[in-house]
């Protein structure tokens, strides 16, 4: 999802090829051996196999909103490795063995974190929305969505504000695509969308 944020908002036409995990199509396989999504094949042949990668490698190409401007890398970093780390054993306790309710309060910290930081200037790292943002808030949206009641009972104001304000974007409209998964022969979704000030 951040990775389509970042595509969609440097206007970065692309062709979008869903998989299914359980059945990985060999063309993923060939581009990248490790079979993780997203994988991005530039023009030139390049792969690049890391959402963040991708988010960079499309603004440094084009920026129009200054998405770069608004960074953060510790934060995007504490996000990445502790905050994902909890959410994984909150929202999937079978599959880790874990004690769901101590990984929310964990993740519930970083929340607190953020809501201060946007309590600030509206967005993670000033007025307007940058890279630190689009690459936290799908995860944010994650956590929120594990147990809707308990998230809305939270103290989290302005954290809340700022997620339904980036869920309600034309921006995140604009990627919100659901393909069938792609088969060998199948003509993939082409997509550029050009960021709206929504």
């Amino acid at each position: 999802m951040r990775a389509r944020l970042a595509l969609a908002a440097s206007g970065t036409p692309y062709e979008l090829r869903e998989v299914r995990l359980s059945d990985k199509p060999a063309e993923l396989l060939a581009a990248s051996p490790k079979g993780t999504v997203p994988v991005l094949q530039t023009a030139d042949g390049a792969v690049i196999e890391e959402s963040l990668a991708i988010m960079r490698w499309a603004l440094e190409a084009h920026d129009p909103e200054g998405w770069l401007t608004r960074d953060d890398p510790g934060l995007i970093a504490g996000n990445d490795g502790m905050f994902k780390h909890h959410l994984d054993r909150y929202k999937y306790p079978d599959r880790h063995g874990s004690e769901p309710d101590r990984h929310r309060d964990e993740g519930l910290r970083f929340l607190q974190n953020l809501d201060a930081r946007i309590a600030i200037a509206g967005q993670l790292c000033g007025l307007e929305r940058g890279i630190a943002d689009a690459a936290i808030m799908p995860f944010v949206r994650q956590f929120a969505a594990v147990d809707r009641d308990w998230f809305e009972a939270q103290p989290l104001p302005d954290l809340k504000a700022w997620l339904a304000k980036h869920l309600a974007s034309d921006l995140f409209d604009s990627i919100m695509h659901r393909p069938t998964p792609w088969s060998r022969g199948d003509q993939p979704l082409v997509l550029c969308s050009a960021a709206s000030t929504n």
